[in-house]
């Protein structure tokens, strides 16, 4: 039987062969899709932001400097450690290790950055997970979503895929979408 592709274990096994299994820490392409994450907030600074997916923390070390609290969340124990080692000179940033839709942080946050993690629930269950989120998000919050648009064995839904979906939920009002070389963004004020 294939193992799960959106389990604890799958994603603690890849973090314990690779310290960094998407090489979000080294690769180009990552640091430009972050320059362009942190461009799309503009100027703007945040009070409480949502990280779920956070990996090894190269993403939540940027939001740390854009926000007051970054709420960071991982499936992996493994992932989480590395953030933690990443971000420790930022204190105001508490890392959790946790699944979606179980574990969103209590309370209401005016950024929820959901970055490289929705292709991996089917349709349903992203739906879910977004109305749930947008929920959270505090009257003209922003809710940012930047993922890959190649393919992989491992995701249930495509890049494209996934942001219709999130788009589709009430509450939301597009106020940005681009593609880039490989990867899509785009950004939701909560109405």
């Amino acid at each position: 039987m294939r193992e799960s592709t959106t389990s604890a274990e799958f994603f603690e096994r890849k973090y314990r062969e690779r310290e960094d299994p998407w090489d979000f820490a080294g690769s180009g392409y990552e640091r430009f899709r972050y320059e362009t994450i942190i461009a799309a907030l503009e100027k703007r600074r945040y009070d409480r932001a949502f990280e779920p997916g956070c990996s090894v923390g190269e993403l939540t070390w940027r939001l740390a400097g854009r926000c007051g609290h970054v709420c960071a969340l991982d499936i992996s124990s493994s992932a989480v450690e590395r953030a933690r080692r990443r971000c420790s000179e930022f204190s105001n940033i508490t890392f959790r290790v946790g699944s979606l839709p179980h574990h969103i942080p209590d309370g209401e946050f005016d950024l929820v950055v959901f970055s490289e993690i929705g292709y991996y629930f089917d349709e349903a269950g992203l739906k879910d997970l977004a109305a749930a989120l947008v929920r959270r998000i505090c009257v003209s919050g922003t809710l940012l979503a930047s993922h890959w648009l190649g393919v992989s064995n491992d995701h249930v839904l495509s890049g494209d895929r996934t942001h219709e979906v999130l788009g589709s939920v009430e509450g939301l009002r597009l106020t940005r979408s681009e593609r880039y070389a490989g990867f899509r963004l785009d950004r939701w004020i909560r109405v």
